[in-house]
């Protein structure tokens, strides 16, 4: 490909740095896709109704969009389904390059996870900063946390607006801000005496640490397919006003 085309490259879950710096110099002009976001491209049931939506949507977004690479996550810092998704995208004749980010040495303090942003904006700027957008942490504020969201990003990225400001962010989003996707033990920290929201995507395998770390730090655990129910909202409203 030409450098100095204006390439797509797709990506999916948190792609080595090494890979996003050397794809970025050599391809300055190129447009980025975070192939995990809900873009409501057509669904085009290559895989099984009854699977993971972030898995859905790489699947869905790629055939779409046609970036003319893809960058995949496949190690412990995503998860075995992207391992999957990446050989069924070779196998549909994109041009996937397979990356593993298992690093847990931090690269960065935790500045936004509990930050006063709002929780929507703190997931989004966490995983916005992935393809590096130099941020300027300075201007937040560390709040004290009155509640705590753990998970990842959920495709319903609405159902965060149920949240207080003072709202701490766990789990994998705070390993990503850290730079460590595959840190499995600050993955699952969280600060014992904050009420915290346990989240998995339905049909994801971080719903086993979700259940668990629910029981164990008496908090709630939900997992959502697609878009929050009435009955999800409900019962999160019911859980941030009582706790």
């Amino acid at each position: 490909m030409n450098s100095n085309k204006e390439i797509t490259i797709g990506f999916f879950g948190v792609p080595n740095p090494e890979y996003i710096s050397m794809f970025k110099f050599k391809y300055p002009k190129a447009k980025w896709i975070d192939l995990d976001i809900d873009f409501k491209a057509p669904d085009l049931k290559i895989l099984p109704e009854a699977y993971c939506k972030i898995i859905k949507n790489i699947i869905n977004n790629s055939v779409h969009f046609k970036p003319d690479l893809i960058i995949a996550a496949m190690g412990k810092d995503k998860c075995d389904s992207g391992w999957f998704a990446a050989k069924l995208l070779k196998d549909m004749k994109f041009n996937v390059i397979e990356s593993k980010f298992e690093d847990l040495e931090p690269k960065k303090d935790i500045i936004i996870c509990k930050s006063n942003l709002s929780l929507k904006d703190k997931v989004n700027a966490v995983m916005n900063d992935i393809i590096p957008q130099n941020l300027d942490t300075s201007i937040l504020k560390e709040t004290k946390p009155k509640f705590g969201f753990w998970g990842v990003p959920p495709n319903d990225l609405d159902f965060l607006d149920l949240f207080p400001r003072e709202t701490h962010v766990y789990g994998w989003i705070r390993c990503v801000e850290a730079g460590t996707p595959a840190d499995i033990d600050l993955e699952m920290y969280v600060d014992e005496d904050v009420p915290t929201v346990f989240y998995a995507q339905a049909f994801c395998a971080k719903s086993q640490p979700a259940k668990y770390l629910a029981d164990k730090y008496d908090g709630l655990y939900i997992d959502i397919d697609d878009y929050a129910t009435n009955s999800i909202i409900a019962k999160t409203e019911a859980f941030l006003r009582l706790r």
